[in-house]
C-alpha cells in the first residue's frame, strides 16, 4: 500500500488519479509529479514498486502539501478578517466570498430562509 504524506492512495486507481486524493494536488499537479518522478501515470498503486514510491514521496515534498497547506489557507483568511478587508467581513458572516447572489443560494451558508415582514409565499 502506498502512503505519502500521511495518506493512503487507493488501490485500484492509478497513480495519477491516487495523487489527487492529497490535499493541495490536483490533477496537473499530479501529472507533473508524475513526469518528474519518472512514474507511468497508466500504473495502478497496488503496482508500484519501492523505487517508485520513494520518487513519487521525493517529488511531493517540494510542495507545500495537506496540514501545512491548510494552516496557510486559514492564517491567510485570519489576516483578511483582522484588517477588516470586504472578503474578511464575508468570512466573518459566513457569507459567500467570491461574488456570487445570496438571495436563492448558499442556503448551506445562511441557514433557513427566513421569512421577511409577514411576506406570504
Amino acid at each position: 500500500m502506498a502512503r505519502i504524506k500521511n495518506i493512503d492512495l487507493p488501490k485500484d486507481k492509478r497513480v495519477v488519479v491516487g495523487l489527487t486524493y492529497i490535499y493541495g494536488i490536483g490533477p496537473s499537479r499530479a501529472h507533473e509529479i508524475c513526469t518528474n518522478a519518472k512514474v507511468s501515470e497508466d500504473i495502478r498503486v497496488k503496482d508500484l514498486t519501492e523505487e517508485q514510491i520513494n520518487a513519487l514521496r521525493s517529488e511531493t515534498d517540494k510542495y507545500v502539501l495537506v496540514g501545512d497547506l491548510k494552516r496557510e489557507v486559514e492564517m491567510n483568511i485570519k489576516t483578511k478578517m483582522e484588517i477588516g478587508s470586504y472578503q474578511g467581513v464575508r468570512h466573518k458572516k459566513g457569507l459567500p466570498v467570491r461574488g456570487q447572489h445570496t438571495s436563492r443560494n448558499t442556503r448551506t451558508r445562511k441557514g433557513k430562509p427566513k421569512t421577511i415582514a409577514n411576506k406570504k409565499k
